[in-house]
């Protein structure tokens, strides 16, 4: 197994499906059978799902609405988020512990290093919600700070495309797929795989980020054994 630990970004909206807002019941369902044939390949999981399915601090600062009641918003938006993957995991007979940035008894318990490490030694997968429990940070920038925390040996950031292109390719067919970058090639071109405080955060404490498509059945199973399907942002 090429990655033991990972933490697994999933963004909010991933979780619509074909729906327009909201959760739908079978991407939680492939998502789930997903990670738990991760995880009974030994593999120690955590989880960082965005809102944006649900709500936007952006989108509502945007429209008048105060920015910190905003982003708290969109915090508990990740927790209901990270509560629907939790359920399903256990409905599959995964077992769970849900952390969040924001302390909400009796839900969840607030998040840190030892609790995220303690819940995958013992065979855990780990949902954590809440963000950074901080407004003005977004989920990528909660999920640099929990791989850290945690001591992962790869950010692993699902997403609907195989990896990181020369343009979008679902609006440029003839974009170009990188197999990998380094940190200062990504920022020198500009490639916005994740916002600048989550990316100096991981590039600062040497953490790669694996950009690879979720969607695919058996995709994070081939990323963890080490079959190169996306692309790996490193030194």
């Amino acid at each position: 197994m090429k990655y033991k630990r990972i933490l697994l970004k999933l963004s909010g909206e991933s979780l619509m499906g074909e729906q327009e807002y909201g959760i739908s019941p079978e991407m939680l369902t492939q998502y789930a059978e997903e990670i738990k044939n991760a995880k009974n390949k030994g593999a120690e999981i955590a989880v960082v799902i965005g809102g944006g399915n649900i709500f936007r601090g952006l989108q509502g600062a945007a429209k008048g609405m105060d920015r910190v009641q905003g982003d708290y918003m969109g915090m508990l938006a990740t927790v209901i988020n990270s509560m629907a993957l939790q359920a399903e995991l256990e409905k599959q007979g995964v077992e769970t512990e849900l952390l969040s940035g924001l302390a909400i008894e009796p839900i969840c318990k607030e998040s840190s290093g030892k609790r995220i490490k303690s819940a995958v030694k013992a065979g855990k997968v780990v949902l954590i919600g809440g963000g950074t429990g901080n407004p003005y940070f977004t989920t990528d920038t909660a999920s640099s700070l929990r791989a850290i925390e945690m001591q992962a040996d790869v950010i692993l950031k699902g997403t609907r495309v195989d990896g990181i292109y020369t343009a979008d390719p679902e609006k440029n067919p003839d974009a170009t797929k990188y197999d990998s970058l380094t940190y200062t090639e990504a920022l020198s071109k500009q490639l916005k795989i994740m916002d600048l405080t989550a990316f100096a955060l991981c590039q600062e404490n040497r953490m790669p980020i694996y950009v690879f498509d979720m969607n695919k059945k058996g995709n994070l199973l081939k990323v963890i054994e080490g079959e190169h399907i996306g692309t790996i942002v490193s030194e």
